[in-house]
Protein backbone atom coordinates (compact mmCIF):
# COMPACT_ATOMS: atom_id res chain seq x y z
CA UNK A 1 0.00 0.00 0.00
CA UNK A 2 1.52 3.30 -1.03
CA UNK A 3 0.89 6.56 0.74
CA UNK A 4 -0.26 9.57 -1.25
CA UNK A 5 2.38 12.10 -2.24
CA UNK A 6 1.71 15.66 -1.15
CA UNK A 7 2.89 18.47 -3.41
CA UNK A 8 4.83 21.26 -1.67
CA UNK A 9 5.02 24.47 -3.71
CA UNK A 10 8.22 26.48 -3.36
CA UNK A 11 8.88 30.10 -4.36
CA UNK A 12 12.15 29.62 -6.22
CA UNK A 13 13.57 26.98 -8.54
CA UNK A 14 15.48 25.28 -5.68
CA UNK A 15 15.11 24.59 -1.96
CA UNK A 16 17.49 22.91 0.45
CA UNK A 17 16.50 19.66 2.12
CA UNK A 18 16.41 21.04 5.67
CA UNK A 19 14.23 23.95 4.54
CA UNK A 20 11.80 21.67 2.71
CA UNK A 21 11.32 19.46 5.77
CA UNK A 22 10.26 22.53 7.76
CA UNK A 23 8.12 23.98 4.95
CA UNK A 24 6.25 20.69 4.51
CA UNK A 25 5.71 20.44 8.30
CA UNK A 26 7.56 17.13 8.40
CA UNK A 27 9.66 18.46 11.29
CA UNK A 28 9.16 21.05 14.02
CA UNK A 29 12.45 22.88 13.52
CA UNK A 30 15.91 22.82 11.99
CA UNK A 31 17.35 20.81 14.88
CA UNK A 32 14.87 17.99 14.28
CA UNK A 33 15.55 18.16 10.53
CA UNK A 34 19.30 17.90 11.11
CA UNK A 35 18.87 14.89 13.43
CA UNK A 36 16.64 12.99 11.00
CA UNK A 37 18.97 13.68 8.08
CA UNK A 38 22.12 12.83 10.06
CA UNK A 39 20.58 9.55 11.24
CA UNK A 40 19.74 8.43 7.69
CA UNK A 41 15.98 8.69 8.14
CA UNK A 42 15.34 10.92 5.13
CA UNK A 43 15.10 9.65 1.55
CA UNK A 44 15.44 11.87 -1.49
CA UNK A 45 14.07 10.34 -4.68
CA UNK A 46 13.99 6.94 -2.96
CA UNK A 47 17.58 6.98 -1.65
CA UNK A 48 18.87 7.92 1.80
CA UNK A 49 20.56 11.33 1.74
CA UNK A 50 22.50 12.71 4.70
CA UNK A 51 23.19 16.19 3.27
CA UNK A 52 21.04 18.84 4.93
CA UNK A 53 22.07 21.31 2.24
CA UNK A 54 21.07 18.97 -0.59
CA UNK A 55 19.49 21.05 -3.35
CA UNK A 56 16.01 19.93 -4.34
CA UNK A 57 14.36 20.89 -7.60
CA UNK A 58 10.96 20.54 -9.26
CA UNK A 59 9.75 16.94 -9.13
CA UNK A 60 12.15 15.71 -6.42
CA UNK A 61 10.51 13.62 -3.71
CA UNK A 62 11.40 13.46 -0.03
CA UNK A 63 10.22 10.71 2.34
CA UNK A 64 10.31 10.90 6.15
CA UNK A 65 8.52 8.55 8.55
CA UNK A 66 6.51 7.03 5.70
CA UNK A 67 5.28 10.41 4.47
CA UNK A 68 6.32 11.55 1.00
CA UNK A 69 6.24 15.06 -0.42
CA UNK A 70 7.07 16.31 -3.93
CA UNK A 71 8.78 19.62 -4.69
CA UNK A 72 6.74 21.84 -7.01
CA UNK A 73 8.77 24.79 -8.29
CA UNK A 74 7.37 27.65 -10.34
CA UNK A 75 7.70 27.14 -14.08
CA UNK A 76 10.35 29.36 -15.62
CA UNK A 77 9.44 31.27 -18.75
Amino acid sequence: MSNPIDDVPIRDSMIRLGQLLKLANLVEDGVEAAELIKNGLVKVNGEIDDRRGRQLHNGDTVTVNGQTVRVVAPQSD
